[in-house]
């Protein structure tokens, strides 16, 4: 009987052991990280960016309080081209509705 015992206890043992060994992944198949993971910041919120932005606190980004962060100091005329592709309605300005990006619709 203890020999019955000691056998099923080995199996078992063994059974565990190759099935922890089977969880384990080689280490070069290991996943990628997103890019936010991998040492990128993720974007900030637009209200995050409308309130470091927003000086006068108006509610509304000028270009001219755009233009002195210090993202556009590096490229001035990549700052100034996109201020233009996000004021919609060319007064300006942006509001937070302005800075949201819209969401795409999923195509099913």
């Amino acid at each position: 009987m203890k020999a019955i015992t000691s056998i099923l206890s080995i199996l078992a043992l063994t059974a565990t052991l190759n099935a922890a060994e089977g969880d384990k992944k080689p280490e070069g198949d290991a996943p990628k990280k997103p890019a936010a993971e991998a040492g990128k910041k993720a974007p900030p919120s637009p209200e995050a960016m409308m309130k470091a932005l927003d000086k006068n606190t108006d509610g509304k980004v000028s270009k001219e309080e755009f233009m002195a962060s210090p993202g556009a100091k590096k490229d001035e005329a990549k700052a100034a081209e996109r201020f233009g592709k996000m004021d919609k309605d060319k007064d300006g300005s942006l509001t937070l509705e302005e800075m949201t990006p819209k969401k795409k619709k999923d195509a099913k």
